[in-house]
């Protein structure tokens, strides 16, 4: 029978620089482009620094291991995972730390005491953080008996996993509600498109398109300094853009082919990584684009058709995703975006669309921010319930929580 509160204080606890726990497997990762993986596709799992990312023909590994990330994790944010692990057959990058536990150290304890580590003087970097193999090794790890280790994940990965069926309820209800948002969009134009005042047009008849340009990076005075907002396509998940974070000078806008695109100017990805193509937004500041946007400026000078215009563009971004051309990396372009249809109905039609539209917006919002603050408030638990098993607080009764929750003040 195991007990059901720890026997052992902290205080009693030992204390061992991580490098002699382990053994570290570094010597035997090896990274491999997607283009070289693409030619050994096959069923083994392929690792980076927070997962898997892809599948090889073969493994370097075959056991249950521990994975920390090197480089491309978020260190100093308590609220994100570290470490991950693994078993079976498995291919490892050189993002990623290969750990072995030493027989005094339980493989799923070190788990999770490397997910709650403090690694502040550890991990460094300017632009990206990176955890070097030395700096790892000196990593001070505390740990009890190996019973009281097993007994402390035992407890935790119950209450984890209740969490984690929650977590499960939480992405379900996101994965609703961006299909409502977009199914609410679709709606709308569709409804538009059926009524009897409604023509089709495009948008090179109803505006001007154009785009931007990179200036030199080697040119230092296009950049230092520099105050005006400079917008590339990542930026557009903004939808409504009030800021930057890239800016060029004035002598970037005067030599090169960059342009300061006016307030209401509508923006869409022509391409970019992940799920950026196909993004709309609007401007809300004067700015520059990179050649990655195309500029829309509509040719009405009230410009009332712009928030409808906006509206059918983002109810078309999975099909600006699949009209986009090219290799590897299909893409949009300006004629594409000249030629995309939009159903213009009449405009007090518009108004009454656009006005319901609003009102589901209001809807979408309310739910959003309460699906932002579960998420937040899971997080934060998963934190304290982390910290609380390293400081020896958990009993594995249902009274845990309660502290738990109050640690995390939710």
């Amino acid at each position: 029978h195991k007990p059901d509160r720890m026997t052992s204080s902290p205080e009693s606890w030992s204390v061992t620089p991580l490098g002699e726990l382990v053994e570290v497997l570094d010597f035997a990762r090896i990274p491999v482009s997607a283009p070289e993986r693409a030619k050994r596709l096959g069923s083994v799992p392929y690792y980076g620094a927070a997962g898997q990312v892809g599948w090889i023909d073969r493994p370097l590994f075959d056991e249950p291991l521990v994975l920390l990330g090197e480089d491309g994790v978020q260190f100093f944010d308590s609220m994100k995972s570290k470490a991950y692990s693994i078993s079976g057959p498995a291919w490892v990058n050189n993002h990623a730390h290969v750990l072995r536990a030493r027989p005094a150290l339980d493989g799923q304890y070190l788990l999770h005491f490397l997910n709650q580590f403090d690694y502040r003087g550890f991990a460094n970097g300017t632009t990206r953080l990176k955890l070097t193999q030395a700096a790892m090794r000196r990593m001070p790890i505390y740990y009890p008996e190996l019973d009281e280790q097993r007994r402390i994940v035992d407890i935790l990965e119950g209450h984890l996993s209740r969490l984690d069926a929650a977590g499960s309820v939480l992405t379900t209800s996101g994965a609703r509600l961006k299909r409502f948002h977009q199914a609410s969009l679709d709606s709308c134009v569709q409804t538009a498109a059926k009524d009897s005042s409604t023509s089709t047009t495009t948008i090179g008849s109803l505006a001007k398109v154009g785009t931007g340009a990179t200036p030199l990076k080697s040119r230092t005075d296009y950049y230092a300094g520099g105050d005006i907002p400079w917008i590339t396509s990542g930026d557009l998940s903004q939808g409504l853009i009030q800021d930057a974070t890239h800016f060029v000078t004035p002598v970037a806008l005067k030599e090169t082919a960059i342009k300061l695109w006016p307030v209401g100017t509508l923006l869409v990805a022509m391409y970019g990584e992940g799920k950026t193509r196909g993004t709309t937004a609007e401007l809300g500041i004067e700015a520059t684009t990179n050649q990655a946007c195309a500029a829309i400026q509509m040719h009405d000078p009230d410009q009332s058709l712009k928030s409808w215009v906006r509206l059918v563009l983002e109810s078309n971004y999975w099909s600006m995703r699949r009209m986009a051309s090219g290799g590897v990396q299909p893409n949009l372009s300006l004629g594409l975006v000249r030629g995309i249809e939009i159903p213009v109905p009449a405009r007090d039609r518009q108004e009454r669309l656009l006005s319901a539209r609003d009102a589901q917006v209001e809807a979408e919002q309310v739910l959003a921010a309460a699906f932002i603050t579960s998420q937040r408030r899971s997080l934060s638990l998963r934190r304290s319930l982390l910290a609380a098993a390293f400081s020896g607080r958990l009993t594995g009764r249902t009274t845990d929580m309660e502290m738990v929750e109050e640690m995390a003040g939710v």
